[in-house]
């Protein structure tokens, strides 16, 4: 046999086994044909890598590039990490379906997340999306759920309410022409009006729609903070009675006050599994999270919708009821009760470039207000599209969250232009993975961590040739040189590519040579196939 590709003599981290091995792998028709000695066989490329480990491409399975990817499918800043495959429509965020009444009210709520990015939305039906993300060849693979929240807003808009019987049968009739296209589960974001607004029971009855597809559910829980452990029940109790696997989105205990309750939540998360619930969770290598500024605002404020909300915290008396709101407290994810003005970074903002990468309580002083006017006005100056960074998570913490079986990988970032100032997550979190958890910290072996980053997280998806090195996989491989990985990119300067990733091929052609992109988009929207299995 003549092969495409032959990357010979490499260290093989196959995410299967625990240990490397030394092996030549030969590719075919965009499909890994043999690992082993290959010698005498002739490629159309061949590719010496010695001293060099061969991995599985890196799966990011928290990823919200549903939009963005389709205004840059080149996708660098996460084809650059070795990410071979992203995962979409998370924390309730999908780009589809969208019917014609709620066009302007999912362009709101994709808002929150442009980064300056604007795209026609020019699908109604998710699997009209898919068809569009086809079309653009994006230079990864794609791999989408369906949100909640989108969900919502076709049916119900922003509105604070329970879905009628009529409304809740309508719901669960786009999450089934969703997984018939192709989703491969549904998201919920429950700190995100409208998501937020959805009471455990809507929940269950959506995911128990998935469970009939085989599908997942992911969910950005409804609290992180002082409500951590409840929330983080709350998602597990869906999975059980809808009879779904379940995937927390971003695990961490958000706050100083906080830090700690990690541990109880794994104690939690092993008390479901004993009964037959399968539970993951995903993390990003940070100390800092990062959102929309917007999402400070409690979410009573956003019943009438993105738009009366704006119009609103122009009016100082509004300003004045939110502000005495937010200090009363409730039981909603209260961000600000936990965040200092100085642990806010304004990461993106379209109306004021001088503040990108300044605390809010620096913004204030330079523009002569208080940290809530200066909030306030930001929102209102940007149409609710800045984007902030939040310093609040423990490294102990992480580290703990990081070393159990039970965590994967996901960067909760997206594709974006070089513009403003985001967390540096954008563009670093698989190779800081290597670089600190692995050869700096000791932390994970080299093998354990690739396992989070590919096979584990295929396994939960039910990606079945993904993820591994091993004959019959697609051939999604990358290639490290491990004394030269490095993230790179940092808080103060975030547009930079990582060093030490030197090769990476997606579906068998190679995308990534000698550290370089050569331009090849050789990505697939990946639809889940699946068997309707009736209703439970």
């Amino acid at each position: 046999m003549s092969y495409d590709v032959i990357l010979r003599n490499g260290r093989v981290v196959t995410g299967l086994s625990p240990t490397w091995i030394s092996a030549d792998v030969g590719v075919k028709d965009g499909v890994i044909v043999d690992v082993g000695y290959l010698g005498g066989k002739d490629a159309d490329t061949v590719v010496d890598v010695r001293g060099k480990f061969v991995l599985p491409g890196f799966i990011d399975i928290h990823n919200h590039s549903d939009i963005s990817i389709i205004a840059y499918p080149d996708a660098l800043n996460s084809l650059m990490q070795g990410v071979t495959t992203v995962v979409v429509g998370n924390c309730g965020f999908s780009a589809a379906p969208v019917m014609p009444k709620a066009l302007n009210d999912v362009k709101a709520f994709w808002g929150q997340l442009s980064f300056g990015v604007d795209v026609d939305i020019t699908w109604s039906s998710f699997s009209e999306y898919l068809g569009v993300l086809s079309r653009v060849r994006p230079s990864v693979n794609v791999v989408p759920l369906v949100g909640h929240g989108t969900i919502r807003i076709n049916v119900l808009g922003f509105n604070d309410l329970t879905p009628s019987k009529e409304e809740l049968s309508i719901m669960k009739e786009l999450v089934s022409d969703a997984m018939v296209s192709g989703a491969y589960g549904i998201s919920a974001g429950l700190i995100y009006p409208p998501g937020s607004y959805a009471l455990t029971d809507e929940l269950v009855e959506l995911v128990r729609v998935v469970s009939r597809f085989g599908g997942i559910y992911s969910t950005h829980i409804r609290g992180e903070s002082d409500r951590l452990v409840e929330a983080f029940t709350e998602a597990l109790e869906v999975g059980r009675h809808a009879g779904v696997p379940v995937e927390v989105s971003h695990l961490k205990a958000a706050g100083r006050r906080n830090w700690g309750k990690v541990r109880e939540v794994v104690e939690v998360l092993k008390s479901y599994r004993e009964v037959g619930v399968e539970v993951n969770y995903d993390v990003y290598p940070y100390t800092a999270g990062s959102t929309s500024l917007i999402s400070l605002i409690p979410r009573k404020f956003y019943r009438e919708g993105f738009k009366a909300l704006l119009s609103r915290l122009g009016d100082s008396g509004f300003r004045e009821e939110v502000i005495n709101y937010v200090r009363g407290g409730s039981d909603w994810e209260n961000l600000l009760s936990i965040l200092g003005w100085d642990d806010i970074v304004i990461s993106y903002s379209n109306s004021c470039k001088q503040c990108e990468g300044k605390t809010l309580s620096k913004v204030s002083g330079e523009l002569g207000v208080n940290p809530y006017e200066a909030l306030f006005d930001l929102i209102v100056r940007d149409e609710g599209k800045t984007l902030m960074l939040m310093h609040f998570i423990s490294e102990d913490d992480l580290i703990y969250v990081l070393k159990q079986p039970y965590a994967l990988i996901g960067s909760d970032s997206f594709i974006i232009p070089k513009v403003g100032k985001p967390h540096p997550r954008f563009y670093g979190t698989f190779p800081r993975i290597i670089k600190r958890y692995v050869k700096e910290l000791g932390i994970l072996t080299l093998e354990e961590a690739v396992a989070k980053m590919t096979s584990n997280p295929a396994q939960k998806l039910r990606l079945h040739n993904r993820g591994a090195v091993a004959p019959g996989f697609k051939a999604d491989l990358v290639v490290i040189d491990i004394k030269k990985v490095d993230d790179r990119s940092t808080f103060d300067d975030p547009h930079n590519y990582p060093t030490g990733v030197e090769y990476v091929m997606v579906n068998g052609s190679i995308s990534v040579y000698e550290g370089n992109y050569v331009g090849n988009r050789n990505g697939e929207v990946v639809r889940k196939i699946t068997t309707y299995a009736g209703s439970k």
